[in-house]
């Protein structure tokens, strides 16, 4: 029986399993609970870590003293079950004062307010120890075309984060910055909508070398998009600096289902990425496997831990499906076939040029591309042997 262990690094946002199941139609299913039961509870499911935004633990305008004892209480916690607190991040969506957004909001002085409240916040993230903050940009977008000046809504997000990035960078405290995107909701279109943007938006950033992606699953399905393929060139890049795990069946509401509920298939290639690598050699994800679903409505308080309790299950029995897939000497010979491994040699020799390769006639005039276009690649038995790797007939 597979069990989960701190060694795995499993981590949940107080978020996830806090989650009332309060919905646009509908009011809350379950009590809320309270941080620290949160913090037993995960511990106890063998979880390695837990994040979340500041509101999740002190609630918005808490002050002074009363900040301080929550703060207290939940470090408490932490250290007595050995919890850590890998990732933070601000609740910059909530509140109506950022109903128009916080970093990129018409109005100035939101825009100084989110940034007062997030320095404060990378404080507590230092304090807590913290590696990376995340910045999800749920309300930076629009509704009205004509009511956003979308590159001066840009050039204020940069200067958001390249400000935040100057202040840590002078404080020391090692933190590295994720940006999370989202194509819609709670915002028709919201900026930085998918893992290629933030990247482009990134290599604008004056502090961009301290700044990554937090690509969610179920983000990047709403936009139709591969989220395995997407965190790929996360790694190439070497901008995979946090992940967010979930399901989602398809293009529609962000679902939060749990990890693997959903795309199956793409969950199995995910862990088997991260777990094992490329194919043909490259780097790797080391970071947490962080889980952020929500229980769904339905559940009760049982169910709650129920729910996170599968995601880590879910995530171990694919790694275990994973590790026997890369093993498998029918895989070894079906990816040789399919050239997966060939992929990684360069097209040009070690010192050729432009000029050998026109020169080359095997390259271009001598080259049989009718015969070169009979070639099968295999990629149906490929698939199907992952198909039985995962349902486990293999």
């Amino acid at each position: 029986m597979v069990q989960p262990t701190p060694a795995d690094r499993f981590s949940f946002g107080l978020w996830t399993v806090g989650w009332a199941a309060r919905d646009p139609f509908g009011d809350a299913t379950r009590p809320a609970i309270d941080p620290v039961e949160s913090v037993n509870r995960l511990a106890e499911l063998g979880a390695w870590g837990v994040t979340f935004h500041d509101d999740d633990l002190i609630p918005f305008g808490t002050q002074g003293a009363e900040r301080d004892a929550i703060i207290s209480r939940f470090r408490a916690a932490l250290e007595s079950t050995g919890l850590v607190v890998p990732m933070m991040t601000t609740n910059l969506f909530t509140h109506p004062v950022f109903k128009d957004g916080a970093f990129t909001s018409n109005d100035r002085s939101v825009r100084r307010f989110a940034l007062r409240k997030v320095v404060r916040n990378l404080d507590l993230a230092a304090e807590l120890g913290a590696s990376t903050y995340v910045f999800w940009g749920g309300r930076e977008g629009a509704e009205v075309d004509s009511g956003k000046d979308i590159g001066a809504a840009l050039d204020r997000y940069r200067e958001a984060i390249d400000t935040l990035g100057a202040y840590v960078k002078e404080q020391g405290y090692g933190i590295r910055f994720a940006i999370e995107p989202k194509p819609n909701e709670p915002r028709g279109d919201i900026l930085l909508p998918t893992l290629g943007h933030a990247l482009a938006f990134i290599a604008e950033l004056e502090h961009g070398d301290i700044v990554g992606i937090n690509p969610e699953v179920g983000h990047e399905q709403m936009a139709g998009l591969n989220y395995t393929a997407g965190i790929a060139q996360a790694l190439w890049a070497g901008k995979l600096f946090h992940i967010d795990l979930n399901g989602q069946r398809g293009i529609k509401y962000d679902q939060d289902l749990v990890f693997g509920h959903g795309d199956l298939l793409s969950a199995f290639a995910t862990v088997d990425l991260l777990e094992n690598g490329p194919v043909g050699g490259g780097p790797g994800y080391d970071g947490p496997r962080h889980f952020d679903y929500k229980p769904l409505r339905t559940e009760d308080l049982d169910g709650v831990w129920a729910s996170a309790a599968a995601n880590m299950r879910t995530y171990l029995l694919l790694r275990e499906r994973a590790a026997a897939f890369r093993a498998d000497p029918e895989v070894v010979e079906a990816m040789s076939v399919a050239g997966v491994g060939a992929l990684a040699q360069p097209t040009l020799d070690a010192g050729e040029s432009l000029a050998d390769l026109v020169a080359d006639r095997s390259a271009f005039e001598d080259f049989d591309a009718d015969k070169a276009g009979e070639r099968g690649y295999g990629f149906v038995r490929l698939n199907q042997l992952a198909v039985e790797h995962l349902l486990g007939a293999r």
